[in-house]
């Protein structure tokens, strides 16, 4: 099942959110493809359990074969573990941080990923889609130090990665939200945890509050839209986390 983000004028953003195994070991994520015209790129396509029913399912929408990117926000196993097996059934080239661009190729078999990774600089660029682009925007250390989020300036949904993460099921995730509040107790403490500091966050809300952002969709658990975007935006710009709740007593020999 594909959830319709946005479809317009030959634009189309789908969100796959039901992959990974509800109620098994592994935490729910999302994988996204998005279409403009006769060019298609995947967002975070995720580890193996996905990949047989992403494969199928987007080519109801998409000739798989004719994929020709692959965006990746970071290089956690749930974001790219499956990219042997992504290299081997199209031509697609991984866009990842320029951080990861040599650590990403231990995925696969070697020789799979010779001239196909494009390391993203620290201050991100644009992605060409056909004739518009995909905008990686830096989102570093939130909650990798080689971080990217992507904007998309025509259907203005920012593909956030794992900020704005909810820890919900997949029946959940595939509906999108439009006040933050239900959402927090599932959210706050993943984000307490996994973003290194108030600092970071403080910088991010100031870039996202530039751009106009009419859906905050992340690699796990609800898209948030209306008023949950400026609420989250708000939220976040405040949050302690990572590092500002870390001390010495942290750092000590176990008993």
């Amino acid at each position: 099942m594909a959830v319709e983000l946005y479809n317009q004028n030959d634009h189309v953003c789908l969100m796959f959110s039901h992959l990974s195994d509800e109620g098994g070991e592994a935490v729910q994520a999302n994988q996204f493809l998005v279409i403009h015209k006769d060019h298609g790129c995947l967002i975070d396509p995720g580890g193996n359990m996905a990949y047989n029913e992403l494969l199928l399912t987007i080519g109801r929408f998409f000739p798989p074969q004719r994929l020709n990117k692959i965006l990746a926000s970071h290089a956690d196993p749930d974001i790219i573990a499956s990219l042997d097996r992504w290299m081997t059934s199209t031509q697609a080239d991984l866009y990842i941080s320029k951080l990861w661009e040599r650590f990403a190729p231990h995925f696969c078999k070697p020789g799979k990923t010779k001239g196909r990774v494009v390391g993203i600089p620290d201050q991100g660029m644009h992605i060409p889609i056909g004739e518009t682009t995909l905008v990686a925007l830096p989102a570093h250390f939130m909650h990798s130090e080689g971080n990217f989020q992507f904007w998309d300036p025509v259907s203005r949904i920012l593909f956030s990665g794992d900020l704005g993460v909810s820890l919900v099921p997949a029946s959940v995730a595939s509906t999108p939200v439009t006040a933050l509040a239900p959402l927090l107790p599932r959210m706050e403490g993943f984000h307490r945890r996994y973003m290194v500091s108030s600092k970071i966050l403080k910088y991010w809300a100031t870039m996202a509050r530039s751009l106009p952002i009419e859906m905050i969709v992340p690699q796990h658990g609800a898209p948030m839209k209306g008023a949950a975007v400026s609420e989250f935006i708000a939220w976040i710009e405040h949050l302690s986390c990572g590092i500002d709740h870390l001390s010495q007593a942290h750092y000590t020999i176990p008993a």
